[in-house]
């Protein structure tokens, strides 16, 4: 089935400048001889490049690659092609899973008689513990550290896991936790941008667990966010399969005017992209404005990606690019093979050379001259605010009925006052009074300018004597320890400091909700009162209960307006007219008192961020820390699962596979667990959150000797397959037609009649001998892709999912959890052929996977007569080969162990 490349003919070889040997081989584009490659994006390039590289005749095809030279004609016509990306990034609550599966693929082989050592992931994956720094601390010079010990406390049975699986497994790096900030490490450690593995050179490309792995973009690396099965199949060396994008041209002139920062420019871009309509596409920057971005800044708007709706926001790689690449610590060496090899196959922007026009599906323009300083909210980051409007929108929010614009509260409430007492001192808040103001986030943490322009504000709001209200809760998370070097160096952190932002972490906290609890005083004024309290933060969402439960209004804004706000305490002001605060001699303090300009903010960058600080800050991650080096692990290449622990957990995947696969398989006289309408999402269906107290998964922790306060959260428990199985459909908002109308994660056991949990229900009939499937209206699945919203209802027992349509991604999950997809008919679905989801349901195919085509008619038959014709939704014939396996990972072990033999 697997030939060899027919592109061999365009390896090339690439010599080292001056005739100092050679760098390595390298598949050409120009030796194509296709003009049109000269006119494709250089995104899309990328994509071109890995088709060539990986072409098997199997899992890539020759086809496929002419789709990609054909861009400009085929992208309209939402053609799917299949992409191998370089590397994989994992961060901890999506990393843990993943090294569950590859321990008990592990265990697996080992059983098959194969070389349970040969289980590693085929591409290099770097996995960052980065997502469990609660802001227990605040205000205090200790905050690091005794935030870092919570830290473990909580975690450390899954750090453990995840230290084990460092030292077992080759082609991983785990990067421990206080490292910093996922993408931040990315961008100025992780990246390659050039790859050379075995001699071969390619560029670098990633996917990634959390949506704004988009980050890296702005270094010219192409990548995006993923669900946790298609980075488990990168893993383990299988395409992805994805629609070949349309591409926006972004053009770039101008440059930015003296006091507006990275953050106002990227919520502009936000602004506009969303407005454009970029969903599914990629976004390329272009234009002279581009010599005017820091690749700092070029980050920032890569990082937004998910939050305008583009795939990726991509900067390619020029001469700015290959100067951070310096500032960074990468050795000489690596910049010239970067800048050779991308020169050499064209994909290296040369401004200073007469460039080639390029195509692009749309085009936008923005000059840079024309982006004022601005804030985005309350509920949503692309709702952007100029700061001279801000006080005028804030009033109008309150007015407004409820929504994304509004709070509907009533004129005479919006002057309340609620008084309170706080620690002995007597203070009040009102609407708009800010109770959090966090500078964090991967959005900000990674940009000198705005970190250090943060710090200049405290400065002179120090010198005048300004002070933050003691109960607003201030944080600082920088990304890095790079952040911690400079603003040290700077001599500015004493500022911040002084006003409340000591630093409490390295790695994601008030953005992603890790704020931590608010002083209970200030909690109950809030809640007593029903005050709009706000949030001021440098981050990339601000979704209503995202950051805390507390703070219905939230604000996005950069590091330097943070300290602004924290100083002013409310969100209503009109910093051009009113005061920010009183100086120590009595004097009106203005926001242009305190705000530096650009110049004085490049003194300071030019002077304070330094490459011997990424050096020895990334020479330090390979040591660790105390803490992570104290952890004790167990030393043996398969896991000793611990049968008592309630976080890691050896799922039952593998239980009595034979080398033998099973083939194809129908689905026989099944019961219908959940009769759905449209619309069902990932979030419906995947466990996320808090753990109910009544729930089959609380029941279970219970009967385990855990206590309610110590359930944790889903996310945190994704390495225990039977409470992921516990919590899947068990969202309280999800309507199943058995119910009549009633919302909530039940569902009719048909046999009996009885109202149980979906868990409990799915029990019942698997005891009973029975399979099940699920009825399904349009868009099932749609959301972000989550990995548990397929091996939830495979664990449950679930054979096949018959829907009007299915999200794409979501779909290849449930093939890669080997469930049946199927389509009902364009015009048909369950309600007009008169299905109640009371039948029960046969569908016959073949048992030779060799005569199922992809895509081809199936009928399904039921008890009450009623037969329909559905089309099968395998695709591709790998994911035919996937099925043929019983799933992705059945196939991958029985390949590596076939590739022994």
């Amino acid at each position: 089935m697997v030939s060899e490349n027919p592109f061999s003919s365009i390896l090339r070889t690439l010599e080292k400048p001056g005739g100092g040997g050679e760098f390595g081989k390298y598949y050409s584009l120009p030796a194509l001889n296709d003009p049109r490659i000269d006119r494709l994006p250089y995104s899309v390039r990328i994509l071109l490049e890995s088709a060539i590289r990986n072409c098997d005749e199997f899992q890539v095809k020759s086809p496929d690659v002419e789709k990609i030279i054909d861009w400009e004609n085929t992208s309209p016509k939402q053609v799917e092609i299949p992409f191998k990306p370089a590397r994989v990034l994992l961060q901890d609550f999506t990393g843990v899973p993943a090294v569950v599966d590859l321990a008990c693929m592990r265990d697996a082989m080992n059983r098959l008689g194969g070389d349970s050592n040969k289980i590693n992931p085929l591409v290099p994956v770097d996995l960052v513990i980065d997502h469990s720094v609660q802001v227990d601390v605040a205000r205090s010079e200790n905050a690091v550290q005794a935030n870092m010990e919570f830290e473990f406390q909580r975690n450390k049975e899954r750090f453990g896991f995840l230290k084990w699986g460092s030292n077992a497994f080759n082609n991983m790096l785990v990067v421990p936790p206080g490292s910093g900030i996922v993408h931040q490490v990315n961008l100025e450690y992780l990246g390659r941008v050039v790859f050379n593995t075995n001699g071969v050179l390619y560029p670098d490309s990633v996917v990634g667990t959390d949506s704004h792995t988009t980050m890296i973009d702005g270094l010219g690396v192409a990548g995006w966010g993923v669900g946790g099965i298609e980075a488990e199949a990168a893993m383990l060396g299988q395409p992805m399969s994805m629609v070949l994008p349309g591409v926006v041209g972004f053009k770039l002139l101008g440059k930015l005017r003296d006091g507006v920062t990275a953050t106002d420019l990227v919520l502009t871009v936000t602004q506009m992209l969303r407005k454009h309509g970029v969903v599914g596409k990629f976004v390329e920057f272009y234009g002279e404005g581009m010599s005017e971005l820091s690749l700092a800044d070029r980050a920032t708007i890569a990082n937004m990606s998910p939050e305008y709706g583009a795939t990726m926001g991509f900067f390619p790689v020029d001469h700015v690019t290959l100067q951070y690449l310096r500032l960074t610590g990468r050795s000489d060496e690596t910049v010239s093979l970067i800048e050779s090899y991308l020169r050499a196959n064209k994909m290296f922007v040369d401004y200073s050379e007469p460039q080639v026009e390029r195509v692009y599906s749309s085009y936008l323009e923005l000059n840079l001259e024309d982006v004022e300083s601005c804030v985005s909210g309350p509920k949503r980051p692309h709702d952007r605010v100029p700061l001279k409007e801000m006080k005028a929108d804030w009033l109008a929010c309150l007015n407004n009925r409820v929504g994304f614009k509004g709070f509907a509260v009533p004129v005479e409430s919006q002057i309340k006052v609620a008084d309170f007492t706080f620690h002995g001192t007597p203070a009040h808040l009102r609407h708009g009074d800010v109770v959090i103001a966090a500078i964090t986030s991967c959005t900000n943490t990674s940009n000198p300018s705005v970190m250090l322009g943060a710090a200049l504000v405290a400065k002179k709001a120090c010198e005048l004597g300004l002070q933050v209200k003691p109960w607003i809760k201030t944080s600082l998370a920088p990304g890095s320890g790079v952040v911690t070097k400079y603003l040290q160096r700077s001599g500015l952190q004493k500022y911040l400091n002084q006003l409340g932002f000591h630093i409490v972490g390295y790695g994601c906290t008030t953005c992603i909700g890790n704020s931590g609890d608010i002083d209970e005083a200030v909690a109950s004024a809030i809640t007593e009162n029903d005050i709009v309290a706000a949030a001021v933060l440098s981050g990339n969402r601000n979704f209503e209960g995202r950051v805390h439960p507390l703070t219905r209004a939230n604000y996005l804004a950069s590091p330097p307006l943070v300290v602004a706000y924290a100083l002013a305490g409310t969100v209503n002001i009109d910093f051009d007219t009113e005061p920010i605060g009183i100086g120590k001699d009595g004097t009106k303090i203005f926001f242009n008192d305190i705000w530096p300009s650009s110049e004085e903010i490049a003194n300071v960058v030019q002077s304070s961020v330094l490459p011997d600080m990424f050096k020895d800050t990334y020479n330090a991650i390979t040591q660790g820390n105390p803490m992570w080096n104290n952890l004790s692990v167990p030393s043996g290449t398969l896991y000793a699962w611990d049968p008592t622990s309630t976080y890691i957990h050896e799922p039952p995947y593998f239980k009595n596979m034979t080398m033998s696969p099973p083939g194809s398989h129908g689905v026989r006289d099944a019961y219908c667990l959940l009769n759905f309408g449209d619309s069902i999402t990932t979030d419906h269906i995947s466990p996320a959150g808090s753990i109910h107290k009544d729930s089959p998964a609380a029941r279970y922790l219970i009967e385990r000797g855990v206590d309610r306060r110590d359930f944790n959260s889903y996310g945190s428990r994704r390495g225990n397959d039977e409470v992921m199985a516990r919590g899947t459909f068990a969202n309280i908002r999800i309507v199943n037609k058995f119910l009549n109308g009633e919302v909530g994660p039940k569902t009719i056991h048909i046999p009996s009649g009885e109202k149980l949990s979906v868990f409990d229900a799915a029990e019942k009939y698997k005891n009973e001998g029975h399979d099940m499937i699920i009825l399904a209206g349009a868009e099932y699945g749609s959301g972000s892709s989550r990995d548990w919203a397929a091996k939830g209802p495979m664990l449950l027992g679930v054979k096949a999912v018959i829907a009007k349509s299915f999200e794409r991604i979501h779909r290849s999950n449930l093939v890669g959890m080997g469930i049946i997809p199927l389509c009902f008919k364009p015009g048909e679905d369950a309600d007009s052929l008169g299905l109640t989801g009371h039948e029960r349901y046969t569908i016959d195919l073949p048992s030779d996977v060799n005569e199922i085509r992809p895509g081809q008619d199936v009928t399904v038959v039921t008890d009450t007569g009623k037969t329909f014709v559905s089309t099968l939704r395998f695709d591709t014939e790998v994911e035919l080969a996937y099925f043929n396996h019983g799933g992705i990972l059945q196939y991958a072990i029985r390949n590596l162990i076939n590739a022994k033999q």
